[in-house]
């Protein structure tokens, strides 16, 4: 579970500024955007791009790698 602890105001502050951007290979209806928040508890943020005021993930440095490394691993795959 990801547990970044900081205010509320703190996060909208990086979130409100933050530069968001997805994949070129992206498809229409299933994307999501990322976004680097800098330094911080929170380091990078994932929303789903349908939905830019919707609900986001917060990743500190390890939780994204690990994030990652599952992707890559099909950890997250449906079929």
């Amino acid at each position: 579970m990801n547990k970044i602890r900081t205010s509320t105001t703190a996060l909208s502050g990086q979130l409100v500024g933050a530069a968001w951007r997805k994949s070129t290979r992206s498809q229409t209806s299933n994307c999501v955007e990322v976004a680097p928040l800098g330094t911080g508890p929170a380091t990078m943020a994932l929303r789903d791009s349908k939905d830019p005021s919707g609900p986001v993930l917060l990743f500190d440095r390890a939780g994204w790698l690990g994030f990652l490394a599952g992707a890559k691993n099909g950890q997250f795959d449906l079929d």
